[in-house]
């Protein structure tokens, strides 16, 4: 497929957005938090979007590799950048174990074990010692990266945060368009096809779990650097749902569904109060100041009305949009480059 400038226009509207983000008085604690759980949502796409692997256990990989990155900063004094790189490979060796227990099953069979094996994963965080407990880990520093940039400055550890997540939208973007990429969706499509064309199916589903696993991992990484906490809800089965609740809201399989609806969860947990309120106000309604108490009854909402009526998710109801502007964005090239030949 040949690419033109317009192909990358997307991408580059979106990363001037979160690039320009804090000069609009947006507060960066927010936006990072919303890029670590979109880089953990597009994580989860790869396998069930683009796999055709829906798993319960996802938590088990964002939260484990948060304590562990975590775990690395506090105690062992270790840098960021090497503190995330453990987080990461702790990703990929816990998705490496869960995978080869799993893939083997398929349907619901393969989400019950995952969903099993990250709840044991869960009592092993609350009983162990190096992880608090119920109290989680408190106090996590950020240190130097690479001995030089001081990521206790908020404004140096939004950028650098940016860079890493763009950075791993790049290579989730060239692992859905390669070869490898290709194989998944034929697996996904029809399994014995791929199997009778020669492709190992079960080796193909390890390792893009495996992938997915340690973008996961990276994510929870960030996600525990940037907050300097790491809690036990980070491993609870009911961080699992709502990673299956932003890809779903976002769209499954598309490449910037699940980021999108990684920003609606998330300020809808941390802003719906303001909302409600904010609706009380205009409407004249009290019952919406209620809404900061209702962040779950909300969620479930969305989540039916998703598949009720949007079963592509809000990025393919966007898309028409996105359809027309392209269009005019194409004629208008058109008639420059006719222009610049007369």
């Amino acid at each position: 497929m040949n690419k033109t400038p317009l192909t990358y226009l997307p991408s580059a509207a979106i990363l001037a957005v979160i690039l320009i983000a804090p000069f609009a008085g947006v507060y960066p604690l927010f936006v990072l938090k919303v890029l670590c759980f979109a880089l953990f949502a597009s994580a989860f796409n790869l396998l069930i979007g683009y796999a055709g692997l829906l798993s319960f256990g996802h938590a088990a990989l964002f939260g484990g590799a948060g304590y562990i990155a975590g775990h690395a900063l506090k105690h062992w004094g270790i840098t960021p950048e090497l503190a995330l790189l453990v987080g990461t490979l702790a990703g990929a060796l816990l998705g490496a174990g869960m995978g080869a227990l799993a893939i083997r099953r398929q349907g619901i069979y393969f989400s019950m074990i995952t969903l099993a094996l990250a709840q044991m994963l869960y009592f092993v965080c609350l009983q162990a010692p190096f992880t608090g407990g119920e109290d989680g880990l408190q106090g996590v520093p950020r240190g130097n990266l690479f001995g030089v940039l001081p990521l206790d400055d908020d404004s140096v550890l939004y950028y650098v945060v940016v860079a890493i997540v763009a950075a791993a939208f790049g290579l989730l973007g060239r692992i859905v368009a390669s070869p490898f990429g290709s194989v998944l969706a034929a697996i996904k499509e029809h399994e014995p096809r791929a199997i009778s064309l020669g492709y190992d199916a079960d080796r193909f589903k390890l390792i893009a779990f495996v992938l997915s696993a340690a973008i996961s991992g990276l994510a929870g990484s960030l996600k525990v650097l940037v907050l300097g906490f790491e809690t036990l809800t980070d491993v609870h089965w009911s961080m699992s749902g709502t990673v299956i609740l932003m890809a779903l809201l976002g769209g499954i399989g598309t490449r910037w569904g699940p980021a999108l609806g990684a920003l609606v969860i998330v300020t809808l947990e941390t802003r719906i109060g303001d909302i409600g309120a904010s609706l009380a106000s205009l409407t004249g309604i009290p019952a919406f100041q209620s809404l900061g108490e209702s962040v779950t009854i909300v969620s479930g909402l969305l989540f039916v009305g998703t598949v009720m009526f949007l079963r592509g998710g809000l990025i393919c109801a966007l898309a028409p949009l996105a359809r027309t502007t392209r269009v005019m964005q194409l004629r208008r090239v058109a008639a420059r480059d006719k222009m610049q030949g007369t």
